[in-house]
């Protein structure tokens, strides 16, 4: 295993750091944080969980198996953005995007567990489990990227969640009110 530049521990294939990062390893957002190749790696981390998710949400449009990544990989990359920003003005974190981005990706890992979805009476439940698991992850990947504390991860988090979800439910409700 080859050094990865500001990493001191060796450097893991694609499949043993999506194995780690789904595991909760924080040695493994360390690497991909340094690493500067592993964007395309997290995007590719990304794209298998979206698809995991449409397989696990019984979806029977094969459209959506192509549509649900590239959706997944817009909102990959502003909440990178918006944890980028918030942990940098607010916390004075020391991370890049680019850092964030690829360590928010490989948070990502355990949502391959949403193909889990299609197990009849257990589906919802373990999706339940597998979003708690894609948040704890989430707050590792800001905590290991920006050197910032546990508590100011979990923040970051949820601003970050906030501003992201909160347009999308207004203008959900803004259609649902349209529509009626």
């Amino acid at each position: 295993m080859a050094l990865v530049s500001g990493y001191s521990g060796p450097r893991r294939s694609w499949s043993q750091r999506v194995l780690a990062a789904a595991k909760l390893d924080v040695t493994v957002y360390e690497e991909v944080e340094a690493d500067q190749t592993a964007t395309m790696q997290a995007a590719g981390v990304v794209a298998l969980c979206a698809v995991a998710k449409a397989i696990g949400a019984s979806n029977d449009d094969s459209t959506s198996m192509f549509i649900e990544p590239i959706g997944a990989i817009v909102g990959w990359w502003i909440w990178a953005g918006i944890t980028y920003f918030i942990g940098k003005t607010v916390f004075n974190g020391t991370a890049t995007w680019g850092e964030l981005l690829r360590t928010l990706g490989f948070a990502n890992a355990i949502g391959i567990l949403y193909v889990l979805g299609v197990v009849p009476l257990l589906g919802g439940l373990l999706n339940f489990i597998v979003s708690i698991l894609l948040l704890i992850a989430g707050v590792i990947a800001i905590r290991q990227a920006l050197d910032i504390s546990t508590g100011k991860a979990i923040v970051v988090a949820i601003i970050g969640w906030a501003v992201i979800v909160i347009p999308i439910l207004i203008l959900g409700g803004a259609a649902w009110m349209i529509g009626r």
